[in-house]
């Protein structure tokens, strides 16, 4: 007689890593979480995404399949368990890197979300520490949370690309330093003299120039509000907006004192 509990059926393993078909085609694995601000199950919010700028009104992680219902609970598991249980979520996610199919890959982080506090980047650098035969990048608009912790001393097996669009775009020297810029269409980011990531997103780390360039999401509520700027211009004209008003309050404030 055979014993029922060498018949039963294993549970699939749950797996932390997954691939949307873009990555997929490139042999990608990523790791996803909600973008910009979130409602959480027990009714508060939190933003993902502390240094969002324009980027937020443009980001196509807020619309189509990201906000279908199984997705975006499967997000906001994976914001609660890193945030809420950073000890576990290292664990976990050491272990699964340790599968022999991630051996030689690149991971990249956060197809949508942010690295959101100094305690989950710094988790994410132990995690890579200890994952070697695994690759990772980034794109990041945390901008001067980079530049304190990666920065000085970056794990081995690190990328990242600054991205703009966000209110740290200041801090990012456009000559030098590698990153990042969403245009209007891919004529646009020609001659503009960028260079085209679209054969392949590794090309934003990998890439040759430094001057990373985004065609934007074919989405067309998304390309009518970006018209023909690119996220860099747009939250430059905001940054110079922002300024004015306060040193126009900042002069009444002296003439009434």
């Amino acid at each position: 007689m055979t014993d029922a509990t060498s018949t039963k059926k294993r549970s699939p393993r749950k797996w932390l890593l997954t691939q949307n078909s873009d990555l997929r085609r490139i042999g990608v694995w990523n790791w996803t979480l909600p973008a910009f601000v979130v409602e959480l199950p027990d009714g508060s919010n939190f933003n993902v995404c502390p240094q969002a700028g324009v980027c937020a009104q443009l980001c196509y992680a807020r619309v189509g399949t990201y906000r279908f219902k199984n997705v975006r609970a499967a997000h906001i598991r994976n914001l609660l368990l890193c945030r809420d249980s950073p000890e576990e979520f290292e664990k976990k996610m050491t272990e699964e890197l340790s599968h022999r199919r991630y051996e030689g890959k690149w991971i990249r982080l956060h197809d949508s979300g942010e690295f959101f506090s100094d305690e989950y980047l710094l988790t994410w650098m132990r995690i890579m520490e200890n994952s070697p035969a695994v690759r990772f990048y980034c794109y990041t608009k945390e901008i001067s949370r980079f530049k304190r912790l990666v920065v000085p001393s970056p794990p081995a097996n690190f990328l990242w690309c600054y991205s703009l669009g966000g209110k740290e775009d200041h801090l990012i020297d456009l000559g030098s330093e590698r990153h990042a810029d969403v245009f209007p269409d891919i004529e646009a980011l020609i001659s503009s003299g960028y260079s085209d990531q679209t054969e392949s997103d590794l090309l934003s780390v990998l890439g040759e120039s430094p001057l990373v360039g985004i065609p934007a999401n074919r989405i067309p509520m998304l390309l009518k509000r970006q018209g023909k700027e690119t996220f860099g211009s747009l939250q430059r004209a905001r940054d110079a907006k922002l300024a004015a008003k306060n040193s126009s309050t900042k002069h009444n404030l002296t003439l009434v004192h």
